[in-house]
């Protein structure tokens, strides 16, 4: 059974929780954590998470420059991100280059349907049997 890695970058605890919570019952695995911008770049050096939730005000690196360096990575390509901003307005030049985007307060119900729904469709991409 193929796993599916994610990576929650977010610099809340709180929501920190939520994401983790909400991907990991979506049937992501592993679910690691950066809780700063050049923290998730570092991590993205070395791994190639299936899905990234990605907020957008950082400390370290902004979220736009992480979204920036998974989409210019070639190993990062098949690479799914949902930005979870509470700045619709810093979201819309984004918004091409991101798989989802979701204004905060994200609920765990709501990201944990959509984190299912991205799941669905790596899984159909790589031609693994279609997760429950």
């Amino acid at each position: 059974m193929s796993t599916y890695s994610a990576l929650i970058v977010e610099d809340d605890v709180f929501q920190t929780e939520i994401f983790v919570k909400a991907v990991e019952a979506a049937g992501f695995t592993p679910v690691d954590v950066a809780s700063d911008g050049q923290e998730a770049l570092d991590y993205l050096q070395q791994h190639t998470p299936a899905l990234v939730v990605l907020d957008l005000h950082l400390p370290g690196a902004l979220g736009d420059d992480i979204l920036a360096y998974i989409r210019r990575e070639p190993r990062l390509a098949a690479t799914r991100v949902i930005l979870a901003t509470g700045n619709p307005h810093m979201a819309d030049p984004l918004q091409e280059d991101s798989d989802l985007v979701l204004l905060k307060p994200v609920s765990f119900t709501q990201l944990r349907d959509l984190a299912m729904r991205l799941r669905r469709a790596i899984a159909a991409e790589r031609g693994d049997p279609c997760p429950d």
